[in-house]
């Protein structure tokens, strides 16, 4: 599995886009603004897109998942269901931060313990509330590789002063889901580079507090 973060939204966020080398399936990730950017990449590489992935409903990472959708005909799939209230108030957001956003049901809430699959590659799926209280990882455990949304940054946590947040429910996110991987595991951040879990692990001043 190979995964390529492009920037988006004044929030800099990254809108990954993870694919199957064997097959060029690929899925879309918080595709939050700049859809035509996404699409832009996702041809430049020839992959066939299969769904769009939400790990939780801040705008900045869900705001432009429906148009993206209907625009390719393509199914959301996540966040968990605790954050529907997120995603029912992406039109909100975006007046309060001035990006366009839609409201939407996903087609399939995700649960803790759910797969889901894109070409030859499986992502296993952990509930990890604190940061938003129905945020989801998947983890890659072949290719060990994490697609870990705003729980865990390079030096950094996710924010928990948001509505419905948690320090606690995040640290113990991190804790019960993430440090448990060997070092070698690559976390692909929702915002800022990328890092690993032995580096967190060794470094993070959240972690080691």
């Amino acid at each position: 599995m190979q995964v390529i973060n492009t920037p988006i939204s004044p929030y800099v966020q990254n809108a990954p886009i993870a694919y199957c080398e064997e097959t060029q399936k690929c899925i879309f990730i918080d595709p939050g603004d700049e859809i035509d950017k996404l699409i832009q990449v996702q041809k430049n590489l020839n992959l066939t897109p299969e769904y769009i992935f939400i790990t939780h409903g801040h705008i900045d990472h869900a705001g432009a998942a429906k148009e993206l959708a209907d625009k390719l005909n393509l199914d959301i799939i996540g966040p968990h269901i605790d954050d529907n209230f997120l995603l029912q108030a992406l039109e909100i957001q975006g007046q309060m931060y001035g990006m366009k956003a839609q409201n939407f049901t996903p087609d399939e809430w995700l649960k803790h313990g759910d797969t889901i699959t894109f070409g030859k590659q499986i992502l296993d799926i952990k509930h990890c509330p604190g940061h938003a209280p129905g945020h989801v990882i998947g983890i890659n455990h072949k290719a060990k590789k994490i697609i870990a949304g705003d729980v865990l940054f390079n030096g950094s946590i996710g924010r928990t002063d948001l509505p419905q947040g948690n320090y606690q429910d995040l640290i113990d996110s991190i804790h019960n889901h993430l440090l448990v991987l060997d070092d070698s595991y690559i976390v692909h951040c929702g915002h800022g580079p990328d890092t690993s879990i032995g580096h967190e692990r060794e470094t993070n001043p959240f972690l080691n507090a």
